[in-house]
């Protein structure tokens, strides 16, 4: 295998460079409007779920079918959640039976991403959780973070995936780990004669990451211009200056608040997973002037008032129903969405229909079975799709074939660096994310076409090899380790591939439907039933392991080149 693998290294290479050129396609499979009362196909069921969980799998594949994409996208609304805490804390109590002064750390929240991506109930909410951790960053680079406060973090997404996106927006201001991690918690008024000024880390971030963006937007996510055809900007310092003094007085629960408590002494047990609470001593009483908006000065300073004031400014301002839509269908469908989609969805963000502003439910919904998105001929189109992140790719290799957690922990580990899978969640490298929204990869042909490819900043030599090297020892030996369990701690047999290795083509069409959505070109095909053919299956007296053996190396050659071409990496 040493040989293919150098191959196939090279090949990708060739293959990432083509997809930011545009120049990859598929083939000429079917993925149509699942949404619509026509029966849906396997494949775009396949190519449905691709956009919308980790990864397709048979059984998730007979749901859609079964229910429609609209129908299976309500019951996934009201799924169970899984919560990394509870996760977390089960492993703190398996650790302390050897090891009382254990505490968990990165890993331990590592763990139960990978458990939930791969087989909780609620495949949606967890891809809607990877998205919205994009835009709302907190990571696992900046020590001062809190593991447990991290997972609760994870879960407070979970919680509000699906709910009203000004909810989310309050849950992601008070949550303790993103008060660390953009310097506010803790945050103190200004003092004129100390020269002391409040910290604006959040007060900028929370504008240009996750609201309204810099430049002031069309409902369809374009730039509104001034006279002389300039973008508009969004907000000046003055505006960051003017909300950072609402994010003062906020710290450390406790259920009986002190000075000390403000400054983290005393601390409850549950001060790193609670909402952060309001120290009016040290809120801010002078006016804040941000976004058209005045809190006049005051004797008595209210920083719940002027939190709720704020954040509802934020939420009824016109750029974040587009800001917000184009962010979900950057990371759930297309790099390059059309101004109308991203004006429908934005849309429904606005009015769910019902009157309601901020629907995450509805806008979520809106992403996924827009036209643009279901429609087959737009999905053919050269500027469509998105480069899979590489997290996603590994946990569709889990969930396509059926890998188990030999331990039970799901101990993949840190993968965020380039010599791994260059990503892990929760720990990217800055506020802006493992990639910006706008990247575009120099000297390519799609810079020069006007168009985007986010994922695109994390991929270079290093991560191209680390990908593929991360790849081919999962697929042939298993990935993660834990205490106690010989090799890998997470493995497939790939029973049902290993039971068509002695058909190539129906082995190939297994991988076209699970990993391609039936668009593997023909090209694509015949080059991994060639391959797959040169390892012979050994007859006469060989053993049925002997046969066993050479039928799973067919298998892992034939999912190794599939997932590590180009017509893979491009998600259409």
């Amino acid at each position: 295998m040493r040989v293919r693998r150098s191959v196939l290294l090279n090949g990708l290479a060739v293959s990432l460079c083509a997809v930011a050129l545009m120049g990859c396609g598929g083939g000429s499979g079917s993925s149509g409007s699942g949404g619509r009362a026509a029966p849906v196909s396997a494949a775009q069921a396949s190519r449905f779920l691709t956009q919308a969980t980790f990864g397709p799998t048979d059984s998730d594949i007979a749901a859609v079918q079964s229910s429609g994409v609209a129908g299976w996208i309500d019951s996934q609304i009201t799924a169970p959640q899984t919560s990394s805490v509870t996760f977390m804390t089960n492993q703190l109590v398996a650790m302390k039976a050897t090891n009382p002064n254990a505490s968990v750390g990165s890993y331990q929240f590592f763990d139960s991403f990978w458990q939930q991506a791969v087989t909780a109930p609620d495949p949606l909410r967890e891809r809607v959780k990877l998205a919205l951790s994009e835009q709302f960053v907190v990571s696992f680079q900046f020590s001062n973070v809190d593991a447990m406060g991290m997972g609760s973090y994870w879960d407070m997404l979970g919680t509000n995936a699906f709910g009203n996106f000004r909810t989310l927006l309050e849950g992601v201001t008070l949550h303790p780990q993103m008060g660390r991690y953009l310097t506010y918690l803790g945050n103190q008024k200004e003092n004129l004669t100390t020269g002391q000024h409040p910290d604006e880390n959040y007060a900028r971030e929370v504008m240009q990451l996750m609201t309204i963006g810099l430049w002031q937007l069309n409902q369809d996510g374009t730039q509104k211009l001034d006279s002389a055809g300039h973008p508009i900007p969004t907000y000046t310092h003055d505006d960051i200056a003017g909300l950072a003094k609402v994010f003062t007085g906020l710290s450390f629960y406790s259920p009986a608040p002190t000075n000390s408590t403000f400054y983290g002494g005393n601390k409850d047990a549950n001060a790193e997973t609670k909402p952060m609470i309001y120290y009016p001593a040290f809120h801010s009483v002078s006016e804040k002037d941000f976004l058209g908006v005045v809190i006049p000065a005051s004797t008595t300073p209210d920083p719940a008032g002027d939190v709720k004031i704020a954040l509802d400014t934020l939420f009824n301002h016109p750029n974040t129903a587009p800001f917000v839509s184009k962010s979900l269908i950057q990371r759930l469908v297309t790099s390059n969405p059309s101004p109308a989609y991203v004006s429908r969805v934005a849309g429904v963000f606005i009015n769910n229909g019902k009157g309601v502003r901020g629907d995450m439910a509805a806008v979520v919904k809106a992403v996924l079975t827009d036209p643009e998105a279901r429609d087959d001929t737009v999905s053919a189109s050269a500027t469509f799709g998105k480069l899979r992140e590489p997290v996603v790719r590994m946990a569709n290799w889990m969930r396509a074939f059926g890998a188990t957690s030999a331990s039970g922990t799901w101990g993949v580990g840190d993968t965020s660096a380039a010599t791994s899978l260059a990503q892990a969640p929760l720990d990217a490298p800055s506020v802006f994310n493992f990639w910006r929204p706008g990247y575009v990869s120099s000297n390519s042909k799609l810079g020069a076409a006007g168009l985007v490819g986010p994922e695109f900043q994390v991929v270079d030599e290093v991560s191209v090899a680390g990908y593929v090297n991360t790849l081919s020892s999962a697929i042939s030996y298993g990935i993660g380790y834990a205490q106690g369990v010989s090799g890998s701690d997470i493995k497939t047999a790939y029973p049902k591939e290993v039971a068509l290795a002695a058909t190539p083509q129906a082995l190939v069409d297994r991988l076209n439907t699970l990993l391609f959505y039936g668009q593997m070109s023909s090209g694509l095909q015949q080059t991994i039933v060639n391959a797959v053919n040169s390892v012979s299956i050994p007859g006469g007296s060989a053993t049925a392991a002997q046969i066993t053996a050479a039928q799973t190396q067919r298998v892992q050659l034939a999912v190794l080149m599939a997932m590590s071409s180009g017509e893979y990496l491009a998600q259409r």
